[in-house]
């Protein structure tokens, strides 16, 4: 499965290929809420989850006081920008 251009709204991808696409960046999928998805990095964790017409990203614990960062980006953004605004972290 070959995604689309980088530059391509999210939402003109269809759902298996938005999985891959969190596949491909390290994001592993909840066993029993396939719309939740985990992604480990070294210095950062988030929960990554795919609403309706968002897909919405909480960093665990990296906020200034250990709080959560919750963060949300519309599906009409470009997967390029979603990409740049999710995996870089916090």
């Amino acid at each position: 499965m070959t995604l689309p251009s980088p530059d391509t709204p999210l939402y003109s991808h269809p759902l298996p290929e938005i999985e891959q696409w969190l596949r491909l960046q390290g994001c592993t999928q909840d066993e029993k809420q396939l719309h939740y998805w985990y992604l480990n990095k070294d210095s950062w964790e988030a929960e990554i989850y795919l609403d309706t017409d968002q897909i919405v990203v909480v960093y665990i614990e990296a906020g200034n006081e250990g709080q959560d960062i919750q963060r949300a980006f519309k599906y009409s953004l470009t997967r390029q920008d979603i990409e740049k605004a999710i995996f870089f972290g916090p």
